[in-house]
């Protein structure tokens, strides 16, 4: 299994950069975990169009999927309408959320004409047409729904917070896996909002010391702020064997 870190950026994009999209490769087939602002250029500038098998959003703020939106023009407007549609896997109610937010933006079903829309609950695990199989986790952040995924093709496992903000669940995520995937957005705690949303790099190190993660990758991380020394920091382009 291999992880290609397509947009590293927060939620401000960083200098050139994209926002969160990580390509997870296994046996010749291709899971997108998140799909935000910047990541459908960055996936061009490899093919032409995008050939993925299937692509699962953590949760619904812009910069963890607003690409999904020209992703729809360019699928029709580009390619026509009889393309190979990968899956988009979001939770359970997000069908609706797009369908409303199609009705605003163009038509109710222009998502699900350029995808096959499936939905996952928290804590059951499902299988992509990627031929991985993805267990979500309900995470807190701020008071949105919000999930992270352990992904695995059954002979490596990675996992992947999205956003969080602390809590005990997020070792659980992560217990044992070969590549912790950890978003660290904030110098400090004390600059966060109430709820939590995010972590310091301190909060996601103490996660990953309680998880047993065998290697820890920090993202979604503003270039202001350096990683502590010794600490694996995501950026765009960087590839993985996990």
């Amino acid at each position: 299994m291999r992880l290609i870190v397509i947009g590293s950026s927060p939620a401000w994009p960083n200098a050139g950069g994209a926002h969160s999209g990580y390509v997870v490769e296994s046996e010749g087939k291709r899971l997108l975990l998140d799909c935000g602002p910047g990541v459908l250029g960055r996936l061009r500038e490899a093919e032409a169009w995008p050939s993925l098998d299937a692509i699962a959003i953590t949760h619904f703020h812009l910069d963890h999927w607003g690409d999904l939106v020209p992703w729809v023009w360019g699928s029709f407007y580009r390619r026509g309408h009889d393309d190979l549609r990968p899956e988009l896997w979001v939770y359970r109610g997000g069908r609706l959320f797009l369908e409303e937010l199609g009705s605003r933006l163009g038509f109710p079903d222009m998502f699900e004409r350029t995808f096959t829309v499936k939905e996952y609950d928290g804590g059951e695990a499902f299988s992509t047409a990627a031929g991985l199989e993805v267990l979500p986790l309900r995470l807190p952040h701020y008071r949105l729904e919000t999930y992270g995924f352990r992904v695995t093709n059954g002979r490596a496992t990675l996992a992947y917070t999205g956003d969080t903000g602390p809590s005990d669940r997020i070792a659980d995520l992560a217990r044992d896996v070969d590549l912790f995937v950890c978003e660290a957005t904030l110098e400090t705690g004390e600059a966060d909002g109430e709820p939590r949303g995010h972590l310091s790099a301190e909060e996601a190190l103490d996660a990953y010391a309680a998880s047993g993660a065998r290697r820890l990758l920090l993202t979604h991380r503003p270039s202001e702020l350096d990683a502590p020394d010794g600490v694996d920091l995501a950026y765009d382009g960087m590839e993985l064997d996990v």
